[in-house]
């Protein structure tokens, strides 16, 4: 259980990133590959657009959806962060703390560019 509004933020922001660094990162595009195809086209105006067509069914499919969708990767991640902690805490803390941090330095980041652009 959740004991204070920190270890609530806390959890937040490290499955926001987890979440973003499963769905998003080009770091971690080897785990969507045997999942997701990826499919280029090219607009009229020159842009490129990417689009996610899933692989295989069944699991596989199922899997490559849950992959391509933020919302439903970020229910998993949070309850995968939560049951580390619950079950591993001193392992867990760090890998919190790690992600928590790099969550809210990526939406600095994102307000930064906003500001500057």
């Amino acid at each position: 259980m959740l004991a204070t509004w920190l270890q609530l933020i806390i959890f937040a922001f490290a499955s926001f990133r987890l979440t973003r660094l499963l769905v998003f990162d080009k770091i971690t595009e080897f785990i969507r590959r045997p999942f997701h195809k990826e499919i280029e086209e090219i607009g009229d105006d020159g842009a490129v657009e990417v689009f996610i067509e899933m692989k295989g069914s069944g699991l596989r499919a199922w899997i490559g959806e849950l992959l391509s969708c933020y919302w439903c990767t970020g229910v998993w991640c949070s309850a995968f962060l939560y049951g580390i902690w619950i079950f591993w805490p001193q392992g867990a803390e760090p890998i919190l703390i790690i992600l928590a941090i790099a969550g809210v330095a990526g939406l600095i980041e994102t307000l930064v560019m906003k500001f500057i652009d």
